[in-house]
């Protein structure tokens, strides 16, 4: 034993047995922003948050908005700090386009489930596009039976693969636009644009059955969620391939906050909001409503303005 008590050479197997295990430290590294990435068919939103996840060597990641494995499109994925603006980014209006065939309706309301209902019936053109205008507006939608609906707690998409019999409720959602882009005599295909908690394959489901025929998504896109669009998204299988493609494709945390109003501040506004207290604005008078505080480019805060103050919903831990 050495003068301080602590073993110089190897230490006997008794002693070993009293030893705790050495916890492996994480050699994950702090990743703050956005990837607004292109998911492809095939591959769930959680796998692809992993594979994301892998690649950038990232403590913390998340998405905003789940995207079934035979849909592709924009899938936002967050990384650290930006995982706080998530409920931002999904309360904003996303798009699609999807195409719909026509005569038969399917238990999952898209390809993947078994057929339960037949029809020889095939719409035209006219038709469809004649009973749109029901389906735009603050409309009553219920959620397909496979969906992440909880129902008493559990998925819905879970109590159905188990066979259980229950009923969704509908609820009010919002559809800001629905076009017909192209048809044929047993497709469609369609774009939609809606608010939070909107299903394109329920639309699908509920347009077959309004045109007593039938329907059920064959093909699904995402191409927007709130201010990610898929133009500017990149592919999963791309990023591996160039590491300067993965710094590029790293986007600012205030990515997520692009479509609400941005205010600046002085440092000491930063320390108190970063104190947790309201910060009141003076000047002109500020807008009312949600908004976040940069200081000198860094993001700080965001939540509402409300009666002269901005009172913050989330702080960031991020320095200039």
């Amino acid at each position: 034993m050495t003068d301080d008590g602590r073993d110089g050479g190897l230490s006997s197997p008794e002693g070993r047995e009293h030893e705790k295990p050495r916890q492996k430290r994480s050699s994950r590294v702090e990743v703050d922003g956005w990837i607004n990435l292109d998911k492809p068919t095939g591959v769930s939103s959680t796998q692809a948050v992993g594979r994301l996840k892998f690649l950038f060597n990232a403590k913390k990641a998340g998405h905003a908005g789940t995207l079934d494995p035979l849909a592709s499109g924009v899938l936002p994925v967050a990384f650290g700090e930006a995982t706080k603006t998530v409920p931002i980014v999904q309360d904003g209006a996303k798009a699609y386009r999807f195409r719909v065939r026509w005569g038969e309706e399917s238990a999952t309301d898209d390809a993947e489930g078994e057929i339960v209902a037949r029809s020889g019936r095939r719409p035209a053109p006219a038709e469809i596009e004649a009973l749109l205008p029901r389906f735009v507006g603050v409309i009553l939608q219920t959620p397909p039976t496979f969906s992440a609906i909880r129902i008493d707690g559990a998925r819905a998409y879970d109590l159905a693969r188990e066979g259980e019999s229950f009923q969704i409720q509908p609820r009010p959602i919002s559809v800001y636009r629905l076009e017909l882009i192209s048809a044929e005599p047993d497709a469609a295909v369609l774009e939609a644009e809606c608010g939070k908690g909107a299903y394109v394959r329920a639309i699908a489901r509920d347009l077959g059955r309004a045109l007593g025929c039938y329907g059920h998504v064959i093909e699904l896109r995402r191409t927007r969620v709130g201010p990610f669009s898929a133009d500017a998204a990149v592919g999963l299988d791309r990023l591996p391939e160039d590491p300067g493609l993965m710094a590029r494709a790293l986007l600012p945390v205030q990515a997520g906050l692009a479509e609400i109003p941005l205010f600046a501040i002085d440092r000491a506004g930063a320390a108190t909001l970063r104190r947790g207290q309201k910060l009141l604005l003076r000047g002109p008078a500020p807008m009312q409503g949600p908004a976040y505080a940069e200081c000198f480019g860094t993001p700080i805060a965001f939540g509402v303005i409300r009666d002269g103050y901005f009172v913050s919903t989330r702080v960031f831990n991020l320095r200039g």
